[in-house]
């Protein structure tokens, strides 16, 4: 967000995205916990970034739609967010693989 918010009004980079901003250090850092969490452990933090992504997916949709993000930008913040969205329940479900039973 940081390359694009130069250009934008006062209202959209103290609104959205601070809201896009703080959602993403929240999933980075839920991803970090998760890496240092046992293996029981991991899935409900997994579960919170994974609902945190899709939070991302939807601010950057109403970004885009409010003309705060251009449609090259939201075209590359969803391919993103969605790899890592990918990566995130590919994650859960080796976990689930591996210990069936939670």
């Amino acid at each position: 967000m940081y390359i694009g918010s130069g250009k934008v009004s006062k209202r959209d980079k103290l609104g959205i995205y601070a809201k896009v901003e703080n959602t993403l250090i929240e999933s980075l850092a839920l991803s970090i916990e998760a890496t240092y969490r046992t293996r029981a452990e991991k899935k409900s933090v997994l579960e919170s970034v994974r609902i945190k992504i899709e939070i991302e997916k939807q601010l950057i949709r109403t970004a885009y739609e409010i003309g705060a993000l251009s449609e090259v930008q939201y075209l590359r913040w969803q391919l993103s967010l969605q790899e890592i969205s990918k990566m995130t329940n590919g994650w859960i479900k080796y976990l689930e693989t591996k210990n069936p039973s939670n």
